[in-house]
Parts: C-alpha cells; sequence; structure tokens
C-alpha cells in the first residue's frame, strides 16, 4: 500500500487503490472527501478556518486556511472526475490542546461544519474538538478512515549520574 503524508498547508487527491493518506492533528482540521461512484477521494489540512476582515495575505498565507484549502481540495477532485453533489465528509481534528491558545481547534472545527453546510456536503463521520491530538489515515478509493487518538503524555527524562571525579592523583591545567 503506498502512503502519501500531508502537514499544514497541503492536500492531496486520489482516483487508485491502494493508496492511504496520512496526517498528524492537533488544534488543525483535516477533512476528507469521496465520491463513491467515480472513486476517489482526497485530504488536506488546515491551520485556520478563515481569515479575519480586510486581512491582506499572500499567496503562502493562503495555505493557512481552509476556505482555501477545501477550494483545492474540491477542484482537484472534480479534476479526476467527482461530482460536487456525490461527495461526502469525514471531518477530524479541532482540539483544544493548550489554554493558553484559547478555543482555536473549537474554531477550526465549526469552520468545517459550517463549510460543508454551506456547500450542502453530507458529513459522514465527524471526530471534532476534545483535547488530544490524532493521527488520521484516509483511503480515498474506498472512502474509509482511521483516527487514533495520540497520547499527549511526554515521556519523563531519564537521569543521566554524572561521573564522579578520582581521587587521588595530580592534574595539571594550562
Amino acid at each position: 500500500m503506498r502512503r502519501i503524508s500531508i502537514v499544514q498547508g497541503e492536500h492531496a487527491v486520489v482516483a487508485e487503490p491502494h493508496v492511504v493518506i496520512a496526517t498528524l492533528l492537533g488544534s488543525c482540521v483535516a477533512v476528507c472527501l469521496h465520491d463513491p461512484v467515480a472513486k476517489v477521494g482526497g485530504m488536506n489540512h488546515f491551520l485556520l478556518g478563515e481569515p479575519g476582515a480586510n486581512q491582506m495575505l499572500t499567496p503562502i498565507d493562503r495555505q493557512r486556511y481552509g476556505v482555501h484549502a477545501m477550494e483545492l481540495l474540491i477542484n482537484g477532485l472534480m479534476a479526476k472526475g467527482a461530482a460536487r453533489n456525490r461527495l461526502s465528509a469525514h471531518l477530524y481534528g479541532g482540539a483544544n490542546m493548550i489554554s493558553g491558545l484559547g478555543t482555536i481547534g473549537s474554531s477550526n472545527g465549526a469552520f468545517a461544519r459550517r463549510f460543508m453546510e454551506t456547500e450542502g456536503i453530507a458529513i459522514a463521520h465527524c471526530d471534532l474538538g476534545g483535547t488530544r491530538a490524532r493521527k488520521v489515515e484516509f483511503m480515498p478509493h474506498e472512502g474509509r478512515s482511521r483516527c487514533t487518538a495520540v497520547s499527549q503524555a511526554v515521556p519523563e527524562a531519564v537521569p543521566i549520574p554524572m561521573p564522579k571525579p578520582a581521587r587521588g592523583g595530580e592534574l595539571e591545567l594550562f
């Protein structure tokens, strides 16, 4: 099975069997879209839902936003034969992992739900929110996905014993 890994600002569209698209999410959101007739699917990974009003964006900045990521994903699917009215979605991520960052994850998840509703895309599966990171794997040809919670526990540091200085003998410093 061929594996395609994506990160923030990326997307992948596939119309062949035996391929998995994978990503790792925290407060970001990944949307997996699938057309069961055309047997094509894809996944994106976005950092924020949409820019603020009057916010000037460079082309590189746009890649961080869901509104742009969704356009790229849908256009990529349609270029491979998908029909917009047959698309179904799987939504993942949007965790509020760090208390000091507020509710960025919740805002991202709300954007994804709102986008699907506005565009008339059915949500087949939704795993948004919480406080844990997720690993998402999507088989675009079949439209199947798997989401696994990632442990947030940080391993404890193992103390390294310091060597004791040798007693006796002479040491000459230069």
